[in-house]
């Protein structure tokens, strides 16, 4: 293999090892300052937003076990977006960049080397962050426990007699 090709394969493998997700866009209606704006959204959560050439990216996903893309998500522009500990959140803020202009789209994403089709991220996207569910499940929890405990009591107090 050529040394410049080499080279953009272990930059595609270095994109790939930064986080335990990634997900392909078709960027090819995004201007510039489109993807400006977007990496500056994404920097919030650690994310970035890479261009990369399909032949490059197929080579080093192999190399990392990531399981293999179809040849119809590998057509056309491909940039990858890795980074950071949520991936949620790097879907929200896609969704909302589609939402705002239209422009980018998104084609598979791989998360713990699983492919997730667009819908399936959009569903991502559209979960409530981590601590929210965390709170609502707890609070899940301890409202019904709160229950069970009223239910006791009142038997208890229904049993003996007023004094």
């Amino acid at each position: 293999m050529r040394a410049e090709k080499n080279y953009l394969i272990k930059e595609v493998e270095t994109h790939l090892k930064k986080s335990d997700y990634v997900i392909l866009a078709n960027f090819s209606k995004v201007t510039v300052s489109d993807v400006a704006e977007l990496r500056a959204s994404l920097a919030a959560e650690n994310a970035e937003f890479h261009v990369v050439k399909n032949s490059s990216l197929r080579v080093a996903a192999k190399a990392l076990g990531l399981p293999e893309f179809e040849s119809s998500t590998l057509a056309g522009p491909t940039a990858i977006l890795v980074g950071g500990k949520n991936p949620a959140g790097v879907a929200k803020i896609l969704k909302k960049f589609f939402d705002t202009k239209q422009r980018l789209e998104v084609k598979v994403g791989v998360l713990e080397k699983k492919i997730f089709s667009a819908k399936e991220l959009a569903v991502m996207a559209d979960l409530p962050p981590f601590n929210v569910m965390r709170s609502q499940f707890l609070s899940l929890l301890t409202s019904n426990a709160a229950s069970f405990v009223r239910v006791l009591d009142a038997k208890v107090n229904k049993e003996q007699p007023a004094a």
